[in-house]
């Protein structure tokens, strides 16, 4: 886990501008089209899944979404749900962006919320709080 967060956060001197401003646009737009229900597959339609974040490569053409279905659970079938209708899925999302081309979608579980999850228990922790405390 500490690697994929190190890979995902840390890489080299950041992303470019563009970059950033493309994978926001995918991620609203993919937001967007998992919530109205335009992919025609019942197991996708029934799940709630949220878009944490997307991430795009230099060259723009893959963009790693990190999803996690609403209340955590089912996070193996709603990888599997997407990555099955990934290309639909992709066709969706570029019809409402004004991009040459369209970029692979890959999907990731975000576990950011789990990290937030076990860095509440630390700080929730008797000895954190009395050295935090001390400072």
């Amino acid at each position: 886990m500490a690697s994929m967060a190190r890979s995902r956060f840390n890489e080299g001197p950041g992303p470019s501008q563009r970059q950033l401003r493309v994978a926001e646009v995918i991620r609203r737009r993919l937001s967007d089209v998992l919530a109205q229900g335009d992919i025609h597959d019942p197991d996708l339609n029934r799940m709630s899944i949220t878009v944490g974040e997307v991430t795009c490569s230099p060259d723009l053409k893959v963009a790693t979404a990190y999803v996690l279905p609403l209340g955590g659970d089912g996070r193996e079938e709603a990888l599997e749900a997407l990555r099955r209708n990934r290309h639909d899925i992709r066709r969706t999302v570029a019809k409402g962006m004004a991009l040459k081309f369209s970029p692979e979608i890959r999907f990731q579980i975000d576990e950011t919320f789990d990290r937030l999850d076990t860095t509440r228990a630390m700080f929730a922790d008797e000895n954190v709080r009395r050295d935090l405390d001390n400072d």
